[in-house]
Order: C-alpha cells, then structure tokens, then sequence
C-alpha cells in the first residue's frame, strides 16, 4: 500500500489526531502487528514507524488516515455489537478509536445528528469536532489514555455545531473504550443534550 497523497478534496476534509503516535502504537499493538510489518505494509522503513510512536516526527494529516486505513482489512465484522449500538434507544454511536471512523449508531444519534442511520458509517467523525471534541481529545494523552488498556470513561461538554452531514447537539458527552473481536479499541460514544 503506498501512502501517496490524496485528493484535494479529500486533503480539506481531514485534520490530524492530537497524540498521533500513541495511538498509533495502541492501535498497532491491539491488532497483533510489529513494527516491521505495518512499515512493510505502508512502504516506509521501521525507523519511521519507530520515530511517529516516540513521538519524534508526527506525519501529515493525509499520512495519518493512511496509517489508520492499512490498520483496518483485518476487521471482524462485530455484527452484535452493532446491533446492539443500532437498536439502543441511548443516543450513542461507536467509532474506530483510532481514525474515528463511524462504525454504528442508534436511531436516537441520527435524529439528533439529523441524517439516517447509514449515511456517516465509514465516514471519520473527526472532520465534525467541535473545539470541546478537540480539546478533550488532545487532553487523552496526558492523561494516560494511550498507555492504559482500559482507561477510565471521559466526560465533558460540547458545544452545538452544524455543518452540512452532520449537526452536532450542545451538551454532555461520554467517551468509553471498548475492543472489537480482533483487538481493535473502538470508542462507545453517549451524549446527553443540554437541558435533556
């Protein structure tokens, strides 16, 4: 797989994930691969591999989504867990922890994201954060959440946003990690609007 550059519209729509090269490593050691496979797989040396999870270079947004993509053909389909996320009265979705790539969400997410249930799946949700989203995200490595395997929930509040996919709902949100079948950290995400 070669890591070349993306379209232009494609290069708009992407930002880079605060604490890159943790979760990189978090990421790469759930799946079971070593270093020099994942550099063999993007066309890179393993020093490279090496320096983003030391944190010593951090690639390019586009880079990044790269990474994150020649991480994902080994999924499992995790079909209960979707169901359960797709059919939960909550308004919650889940994403690649990762890549923030949508994987499932309630009926109750996507009236409040107003859109359908399918529209956004496969779509990484990091191009909607809000500044809060941001904030509380570049906080997780401080925090010690790329080190812990199961790391304490995440609690904090956002701000309304609204682009043209998505409109996201003032009010609480609730971070957990969770592990798909073949080691991947995924992240359950539940919200409670403002004055709900």
């Amino acid at each position: 797989m070669s890591i070349g550059a993306p379209t232009k519209s494609k290069r708009l729509e992407t930002r880079g994930y605060p604490g890159f090269g943790k979760r990189l490593k978090r990421l790469r050691r759930s799946v079971g691969y070593k270093q020099a496979y994942l550099a063999e797989l993007l066309e890179v040396d393993q020093a490279t591999i090496s320096r983003w999870e030391r944190g010593g270079q951090t690639p390019p947004p586009d880079t990044q989504q790269a990474v994150f993509a020649a991480l994902g053909p080994k999924r499992s389909d995790d079909s209960a867990l979707r169901r359960l996320v797709m059919n939960s009265s909550d308004c919650l979705h889940l994403v690649e922890e990762a890549s923030h790539k949508c994987l499932a969400y309630s009926a109750s997410r996507a009236r409040d994201w107003n859109t359908s249930q399918n529209a956004l799946l496969g779509v990484s949700l990091w191009q909607f954060a809000t500044e809060e989203i941001q904030e509380a995200e570049a906080e997780l490595e401080a925090e010690g959440w790329w080190d812990m395997h199961t790391p304490a929930p995440k609690a904090f509040q956002t701000s309304e946003a609204i682009h043209d996919r998505i409109r996201i709902s003032a009010g609480e949100i609730l971070w957990e990690r969770l592990y798909l079948s073949d080691g991947t950290p995924v992240r359950l995400v539940s919200g409670t609007k403002a004055g709900a």
